[in-house]
């Protein structure tokens, strides 16, 4: 081989040889393309979350215009639990139908209302099948909490992320709460005294064990604004229950930082975590005749 081709063949091979990567190059793009996965993974997620609570305002404007929907047609509110005599129990004992299912009807829920029988009562067999029905406007997206769950009856049952408000502070549900949806209650515009703009109707909840599914008026349905609870931050599952059966708790959320409610007026708000306990409970009682808190 002439020495020409020698030196062309050396210096193809010096080519080559320039265009690998180094072992110190190759950790520097690692380290870099991780720095920038760094940097990017908590905006994904903040869009993730932003989405998430878009969709759940969006469900408590739809349970707001169906119970809007029922006052139009019924000149009131529906009863948040009837049936019964109280104080409410958080037990598979008694009727308690709840103010889910009497607004089914204004949420396109027809065939749901065909198969419930509400003299049967919400834990009869013959109300078994809508007892389990998933329904995706009655479930946060942010909720870790499956949808279908073993009930305290030991009967499957669908869940909800949603209630309304019986009363402002911690009390049994009963015919004398002072908020829109209690036993026995027909709450009308006019009994909303303290304007509906400034009263809660209904909000988050966190899941919790015991739970009696979204058809029945208990405190799966139904909370007060005596607190605000948050998921501890080691736990992903259900939230104990309260050993009393008749506790029944506050409302709670998912997201970090807020709860989002609907108030009477059908309007969606995202109230704070430290939220003033004097603004909140004045949130929960419909003629308290306070001037709002300042605190």
């Amino acid at each position: 081989m002439s020495h020409t081709n020698q030196n062309a063949a050396a210096a193809g091979r010096r080519a080559t040889f320039r265009r690998g990567f180094t072992l110190v190059e190759l950790l520097v793009v690692i380290a870099i393309i991780s720095t920038l996965i760094g940097l990017l993974l908590p905006a994904v997620q903040s869009s993730r979350e932003a989405a998430r609570r878009c969709g759940c305002s969006n469900h408590v404007a739809q349970i707001g215009l169906g119970l809007h929907s029922y006052e139009f047609a019924h000149e009131a509110f529906p009863a948040g639990v009837s049936g019964d005599t109280g104080p409410i129990r958080n037990l598979p004992e008694g009727h308690h139908v709840g103010w889910m299912v009497q607004i089914l009807p204004f949420m396109e829920e027809t065939r749901l209302v065909r198969h419930f029988t509400a003299a049967d009562g919400v834990y009869a067999p013959s109300n078994r099948l809508v007892r389990e029905a998933r329904i995706n406007w009655l479930l946060c997206p942010s909720s870790p909490t499956e949808p279908l769950r073993t009930g305290a009856d030991g009967n499957t049952v669908a869940v909800t992320s949603y209630a309304g408000c019986h009363n402002d502070a911690e009390a049994p549900i009963d015919t004398d709460n002072r908020g829109i949806l209690f036993l026995e209650s027909r709450i009308r515009f006019c009994d909303i005294a303290d304007g509906s703009s400034n009263t809660l109707l209904i909000g988050e909840r966190l899941g919790s064990e015991a739970d009696l599914g979204w058809a029945s008026g208990t405190r799966a349905t139904l909370r007060n604004t005596s607190l605000l609870e948050r998921r501890a931050l080691t736990s992903r599952g259900d939230a104990p229950a309260p050993e009393d059966p008749l506790v029944v708790g506050g409302f709670g959320s998912e997201h970090p930082g807020f709860v989002i409610v609907g108030m009477a007026d059908g309007s969606v708000s995202a109230v704070a975590f430290d939220v003033s306990p004097t603004l909140l409970r004045q949130l929960g009682d419909r003629a308290d005749g306070e001037l709002p808190s300042r605190d």
